[in-house]
């Protein structure tokens, strides 16, 4: 059976040593890519220094993880605050942490960002929370509230695109804010969540109650709002924030399924580039690059393992 990665869950002390590798050892062969990717595994984002401040080469960043995933967003993206797509993403308004792409059935696993300038202004702060750590607080605090955010689905959608109107699910109707494995009960997913693309509860806000199937119980939209709030308080607590000021040559890669972002209000000219990377290419690349160090390890004389086609849970 696979084994499952450590994962450090943090704070706002992060700031004191966050996950970094340079651009040069990812650029330089896949035991840089392999350590880069243990980093995002293990602590759902990471910073990559050095990097030339151009789109070409970010991408080619990109490129060393897996399949760059297009969306109604386009492929590669390289932008700034001119309100393309009816995203307040494309603007210089602060955003408050989220994830992206909440109105996805599967949304993108890895989001990487590059910074490649920023003149006649200031502000725009990168601000990233880290989901599991906030579910932690939130399940010692208010287990109940924990409990209706694993169960309860949240509708989302989005449609500021005049070509495209999205909504998750083949009935529309969301899925959980946390993921738990029904197993062991340990959270394995924390995503879909962004004020700004959730809409009421069962599609529509005077919804006053709902059946909870795998209960059998009656939550009232009471409940839910509620839980809703109690989430929202650890999210935003100066406990879970970390701020960060980002310039060129820096980028930073965030686990959408784990890691929330955002970012203070900024003026002047503002150009990012980045794109999106999806869950299952990520980390089919992780479990490829981790068997290789392992062969290697191991002594075999063959130059890459040899492997059987059929899965040993099967």
């Amino acid at each position: 059976m696979e084994k499952a990665s450590e994962k450090i869950l943090w704070g706002s002390r992060i700031r004191e040593s966050p996950p970094t590798v340079t651009y040069e050892e990812v650029t330089r062969d896949d035991l840089g890519v392999l350590r880069w990717l243990k980093k995002i595994d293990q602590f759902g984002f990471c910073f990559i220094e050095g990097i030339p401040p151009t789109p070409e080469d970010t991408e080619a960043l990109c490129r060393r993880i897996a399949f760059i995933r297009e969306t109604q967003y386009g492929w590669f993206w390289d932008f700034t605050s001119d309100l393309r797509h009816g995203d307040t993403a494309y603007t210089n308004l602060a955003l408050k942490a989220h994830t992206d792409n909440t109105y996805f059935t599967d949304p993108a696993g890895l989001q990487l960002f590059h910074l490649l300038s920023h003149t006649e202004g200031k502000g725009g702060q990168t601000l990233l929370v880290d989901g599991f750590y906030v579910a932690s607080i939130l399940k010692e605090l208010n287990p109940e509230a924990y409990d209706v955010l694993t169960r309860v689905r949240v509708p989302a959608h989005a449609a500021g695109d005049e070509k495209w109107i999205y909504k998750p699910g083949p009935t529309s109707a969301g899925y959980p804010l946390l993921t738990v494995d029904p197993r062991t009960k340990e959270l394995v997913q924390g995503r879909k969540w962004k004020n700004g693309e959730r809409i009421g509860f069962g599609g529509a806000v005077f919804v006053r109650e709902v059946r909870d199937k795998s209960s059998d119980t009656v939550l009232s939209s009471g409940n839910r709002y509620e839980a809703l709030r109690a989430w929202n308080k650890c999210l935003t607590s100066h406990d879970s924030e970390y701020w960060v000021q980002l310039s060129p040559g820096t980028a930073v890669v965030v686990d959408n399924y784990r890691v929330l972002h955002g970012r203070s209000a900024f003026t002047g000219k503002r150009r990012m580039c980045g794109a999106y990377i999806g869950a299952d290419d990520y980390r089919s690349r992780l479990r490829v690059l981790q068997e290789l160090e392992h062969w290697k390890a191991s002594g075999a004389s063959e130059s890459i393992p040899v492997r059987d086609v059929w899965d040993p849970q099967l």
